[in-house]
């Protein structure tokens, strides 16, 4: 099975009635297990209450949490999350926290380079200790996976460029897409202009773009592949587009045809769009029930 390394932000989602474990990074690693891959994950939490029940669960669901660090520094991540009418999320998040502070070390760098494809996104690049682990750690990561996550205030052009020319994949949403191409002086409101143009500027062949409730677009070898969406009703969008990195990511590391990988991502993420958390439990018979509809 394919060995995938999650590297990010692992935290608590703090909602107005209720708190959830969650992250990035975590969603796409509880996902990827979940489909059978041996999933790793690098964070660090607090030496606190909040990070051994983190660790508890993230090793309750098969994920080597090995590479964890404790921070004797720095609690544990939170976000507050609010929940518009239409079930999309606006997040606060807590700064500093522990997975701002990922140490690198020898170990870490012998881990990656056992690794299939490493995921990480732009988050965890918002402070020096982090983002310097993490530039080292893509130096030696075989198959790089960009997850472009715009957090206002927490990126800048200069490091989003960065991680975009060392990937060997991104995905983004198609809001980000368009901020990050008018910030590269390119303006167009098509997508597969603005793909093109990433591709191009950043030497990066393979890229995928979700368009909410309208599906996604990937762009494979020069070719490009579109899913048009499923029609479910939206109860919560949190990890939905998570899971579905996570789906396609499975489907071709498991050497399926793009335009099936695709169809598969886009169903599982609309299955947790429709359900509330960002990691519900989802049954097989139930993806291909809604890809045939």
């Amino acid at each position: 099975m394919p060995f995938v390394i999650c590297f990010g932000e692992v935290l608590w989602d703090v909602f107005p009635t209720h708190k959830e474990i969650g992250g990035a990074p975590l969603n796409v690693a509880l996902r990827l297990r979940s489909l059978g891959n041996d999933a790793s994950i690098i964070s660090s939490v607090g030496d606190d209450i909040d990070g051994k029940k983190l660790i508890s669960y993230i090793t309750s669901n098969a994920i080597n949490a090995n590479e964890i660090q404790i921070s004797k520094k720095f609690q544990t991540g939170q976000v507050k999350v609010v929940l518009d009418k239409k079930g999309s999320a606006t997040y606060n998040i807590k700064f500093p926290c522990a997975w701002d502070s990922i140490h690198l070390n020898e170990e870490l760098k012998e881990f990656v380079k056992k690794s299939d494809a490493f995921v990480f996104g732009s988050l965890v690049a918002r402070n020096k200790v982090s983002k310097h682990t993490l530039l080292e750690l893509l130096k030696v990561a075989k198959y790089k996976i960009f997850d472009v996550n715009l957090r206002p205030p927490h990126y800048t052009l200069d490091v989003l460029t960065k991680l975009m020319g060392e990937a060997n994949f991104i995905k983004f949403n198609d809001d980000e897409l368009l901020e990050i191409c008018e910030q590269l002086d390119f303006y167009s409101s098509d997508i597969e202009s603005n793909i093109k143009f990433i591709s191009n500027t950043t030497k990066t062949g393979n890229i995928c773009v979700t368009l909410g409730k309208d599906g996604a677009i990937l762009f494979v070898s020069n070719i490009f592949f579109k899913n048009y969406g499923y029609s479910i009703q939206v109860k919560d969008t949190v990890g939905a587009g998570d899971s579905f990195l996570a789906s396609l990511i499975s489907e071709l590391l498991n050497n399926k045809p793009p335009q099936e990988a695709l169809d598969f991502a886009c169903a599982v993420g609309a299955i947790v769009a429709s359900s509330n958390g960002a990691n519900p439990k989802i049954a097989e018979k139930d993806i291909a029930q809604l890809i045939k509809r």
